[in-house]
């Protein structure tokens, strides 16, 4: 049953009817009449076949040749048969099959069997394939399939006879067609962006396709502009976007550049803000802070994007545009959530995590958020998203964003959107070298009464980090009818061991053989269980720190982190 509000009725509605008006101009322009216009109906030549940078795993011809085709981190057995003829397990399957994004599996197994798996698998798509499933023919799944044809060009084109040469360019032009037409139709945020980069690498590595450059890369550089904030961080708030953008604009400007021609201002600078934004969410341990969609990160991957990034540029401590702050005092890095949900188009995968925070100390991981399931684990959604999964405040076992229920709406944005009920104010203050962050949300005002307010203090040997959760009336003194539970959590990463030490203290032991002590006043102190969502392997057993108490209106509780040894 829909929870949204009459506002919210009224928006889903205009966001429905300009999808329907989208599509009918998509319609229109990728008519017979019409289609014309895009170019040459077959890709007679490639001008350019583009470089892979995601992570390749040769083993996954062998998985096929045992019948298996795992994708999404989900298992699929399809025997001898086809992948085509299976109900796919979920929706990140259907997504991954179509996209062919696996291609570089097979490229990087460098065998002939490889080789002709790839090809089978290809023709038989282009045969039936690709009429089984809707997800096909979604702009951003095209816009991979184009990507990962071209960039496995290699693979699927040389030495290969007329016939499917022929058949597989065809059918290449004509999804560049098709998309050129439809991807305005793509959902708000990275699907649009993974559409039109299809578009444009299609236009610039496919002979006849090249006089329509000029248009798909304007609109590109304009979407990025659009999507890509001035502190490198995305209108979504997801840093993995920033990531999977990053892997197909790197091989993108290659390609400028092997060909002379200069690549617009607007992705060129994108690329450059986007470089700098990952530098500022990474934790010691190289991963990216689980907020707002994050899950497990690819550390090859990810260092392969930041290998290309030579700017010797000092991070900033507070990334005023996505609204994160980062404390980063000795190799303890502390990187916090200080911004509220963004709007609904975007907040499909956004996580109610208001003032939550991460800490690692070196390379050694201590507090993280639970994270984003992967596709496998998607029943796990609405939990990873709740507030009681961060390292923050919880109100009453109430988060301080609601996910937002309703059909239509998760249609058009591709999940349930969080809801934030109030804003947030924060500060970041610095003092004979130590670092402070202030930041208050009010996103328990309306149901509470009570703003929530958080403060850090880092000093510069980051031996000591100083906190204190606080709620209070927004107005002043404040009297609840009845006393609310609440609970501040913080939750352990796998490797961080954690055991009582004397009285109410907590020790943990870190992997590199450190020990911090965890202290609090103001509340009971217990060692629960948790788990860590954002695993590669699925959901982790871990556990949290959870501080408890009852709050009758005004209530202080502070803690403190020190280095032991």
């Amino acid at each position: 049953m829909s929870n949204l509000t009459l506002i919210e009725r009224a928006r889903v509605m205009r966001m429905a009817m300009a999808q329907v008006r989208r599509r009918s101009v998509a319609g229109l322009l990728g008519s017979p009449l019409l289609r014309w216009r895009y170019g040459a109906p077959i890709a007679e030549a490639l001008t350019m076949v583009p470089q892979e940078l995601r992570l390749a795993d040769p083993s996954f011809h062998s998985e096929i040749a045992q019948g298996q085709f795992g994708l999404a981190r989900t298992p699929a057995y399809v025997g001898n048969g086809s992948p085509y003829d299976i109900t796919p397990p979920n929706d990140g399957w259907a997504r991954e099959l179509h996209g062919f994004g696996w291609l570089r599996h097979l490229t990087s197994a460098a065998s002939d069997d490889a080789t002709a798996k790839a090809r089978v698998l290809v023709k038989e798509w282009i045969g039936y394939g690709e009429a089984r499933h809707d997800v096909a023919w979604q702009p951003d799944v095209t816009g991979r399939r184009i990507i990962s044809w071209l960039s496995n060009a290699g693979l699927l084109l040389e030495n290969v006879d007329e016939s499917f040469f022929d058949r597989t360019s065809e059918s290449l032009v004509d999804q560049l067609i098709s998309l050129s037409a439809a991807w305005g139709t793509a959902p708000d945020g990275y699907p649009r962006l993974e559409a039109l980069l299809g578009v444009v690498y299609g236009d610039f590595c496919i002979v006849g396709h090249e006089k329509h450059l000029a248009v798909s890369e304007a609109r590109l550089a304009a979407e990025l502009t659009r999507q890509v904030l001035p502190d490198g961080g995305h209108i979504s708030r997801n840093s993995t976007v920033l990531l999977e953008l990053m892997l197909d604009l790197l091989p993108l400007r290659q390609c400028y550049t092997s060909r002379k021609r200069k690549l617009p201002e607007g992705i060129d600078s994108a690329i450059t803000r986007m470089s700098r934004m990952l530098r500022f969410m990474r934790l010691g341990d190289g991963t990216l802070a689980r907020f707002n969609g994050v899950g497990a990160t690819s550390l090859a991957e990810l260092s392969t994007v930041l290998a290309y990034d030579q700017s010797a540029e000092p991070l900033s401590v507070e990334a005023a545009d996505s609204h994160y702050v980062r404390l980063a005092h000795n190799r303890v890095v502390i990187i916090a959530d200080i911004g509220e949900a963004p709007r609904l188009e975007l907040a499909g995968q956004a996580h109610a995590g208001a003032l939550s925070f991460e800490l690692s100390a070196g390379e050694a991981p201590i507090f993280v958020n639970c994270g984003a399931p992967g596709p496998a684990d998607l029943q796990c959604d609405a939990a990873a998203r709740s507030t009681a999964s961060h390292n923050t405040l919880g109100l009453g076992s109430k988060s301080s964003g609601r996910l937002l229920q309703d059909d239509m709406l998760e249609r058009l944005v591709g999940g349930a959107p969080v809801r934030s009920s109030g804003a947030v104010v924060a500060r970041v203050g610095t003092h004979e070298g130590s670092s402070t962050l202030s930041a208050t949300h009010n996103g328990y005002v309306a149901e509470f009464g009570l703003s929530h307010a958080r403060t850090i203090e880092i000093g510069v040997s980051a031996d000591v980090i100083d906190g204190n959760d606080r709620l209070a009336g927004p107005g002043g003194t404040l009297r609840l009818a009845r006393d609310v539970p609440f609970a501040i959590r913080f939750h352990l990463h796998p490797r961080c061991h954690c055991e009582a030490g004397n009285g109410d203290a907590l020790v943990l032991s870190l992997t590199d053989g450190t020990q911090w002590q965890f202290t609090c006043q103001g509340a009971s102190v217990s060692l629960e269980r948790s788990l860590y969502y954002a695993d590669p392997a699925g959901p982790a057993q871990t556990r949290q720190i959870v501080l408890r108490g009852a709050c009758w209106g005004e209530t202080d509780v502070s803690w403190r982190l020190e280095r032991l040894a």
